[in-house]
């Protein structure tokens, strides 16, 4: 299948508000900067993987195999949208460093 440009535009920009919002929000909340950019990796294999959560216990083997298969057999475009989406969450990461460097505080 194949993506049109405009589409792979928009869903790079949507990740990229989605989570640097998300990750602005809980380091705000939890006062951990770079609390997002830690996450965002598990909710990308997530995104990724087809296997239930719990397979990875009961069936460590066959889980990370499929996984390291999905992962291997990204298209360019899906590897652009996560790349983006991690992009922001680490943007959220500098920006909150760079207001508590300037004396605002939150919460």
């Amino acid at each position: 299948m194949q993506m049109n440009i405009v589409v792979l535009i928009i869903s790079m920009l949507l990740f990229f508000v989605l989570f640097f919002g998300i990750g602005f929000i809980l380091n705000m909340l939890l006062r951990m900067s770079w609390i997002m950019a830690i996450i965002y990796p598990i909710i990308a294999i997530f995104i990724v993987d087809k296997v239930r959560f719990v397979e990875y216990f009961t069936n460590s083997q066959q889980a990370f195999s499929d996984l390291f298969a999905r992962i291997t057999h990204l298209a360019v475009a899906d590897i652009l949208i996560l790349a983006c989406g991690w992009g922001g969450a680490l943007i959220a990461g500098v920006t909150i460093k760079a207001l508590r460097k300037k004396g605002y505080q939150m919460f």
